[in-house]
C-alpha cells in the first residue's frame, strides 16, 4: 500500500518480514473485512432497489379507487382502495412516517437513490483495494510456503 492509500492511524508493515503464521492471520483478517464489505455492498444495493421501486410506485401506481391489499400484520392482508392519490406516507426511518405529496415523495426517494449510488461507488473502490491487498498477501504467503518447503526438503 502506498502512503496515500492509508489513513493517518494505519501503519505500513513490510509483509515479506512476517512469518507464515502472521501472514495467514493477516489474510484471514482481510478476508473477514472483505466479506463484511461485500455483504454491506449487497445490502446497500438492495436498499437502493427498494427506493427505486418506491419511485416507480409513486409515479405509476397511485390511481384513484385502485384495488390494493392493506397489511394488518406481516402476513395478514385485507382488500382496500386508494381514496387519496395526491398524498402518501413516507417511511423516513426508524418507524417514523411523514405525509408528503406524491411529487415530494418522489423527490425524497430520488435523493435517497442518489446518496446510495455515491456510497456504493465509494464502497466499490474500498472493496477493490481490499481484494488487491488479499491478493498481495496470498502471493507473499504462497512464496514463503514454497520457500520453506524447498528449504526443508534440502
Amino acid at each position: 500500500m502506498s502512503s496515500k492509500d492509508r489513513s493517518p492511524q494505519q501503519q505500513t508493515v513490510d509483509l515479506s518480514t512476517l512469518s507464515v503464521d502472521n501472514l495467514a492471520a493477516v489474510k484471514k483478517q482481510l478476508d473477514d473485512e472483505l466479506e463484511h464489505l461485500t455483504t454491506s455492498f449487497a445490502k446497500l444495493r438492495q436498499a437502493q432497489n427498494k427506493f427505486k421501486e418506491c419511485i416507480a410506485t409513486v409515479k405509476t401506481g397511485l390511481r384513484p379507487h385502485k384495488a390494493i391489499l392493506v397489511p394488518l400484520t406481516s402476513s395478514l392482508y385485507v382488500p382496500g382502495t386508494l381514496s387519496d392519490t395526491e398524498n402518501v406516507l413516507v417511511d423516513v426511518g426508524t418507524g417514523y412516517y411523514v405525509e408528503k405529496s406524491a411529487a415530494d415523495a418522489e423527490e425524497f426517494y430520488t435523493g435517497k437513490v442518489k446518496a446510495l449510488t455515491e456510497n456504493l461507488g465509494e464502497l466499490e473502490k474500498i472493496v477493490a483495494q481490499k481484494s488487491q491487498s488479499v491478493q498481495v498477501v496470498e502471493n507473499i504467503l504462497r512464496q514463503k510456503v514454497m520457500a520453506s518447503g524447498a528449504s526443508s526438503s534440502s
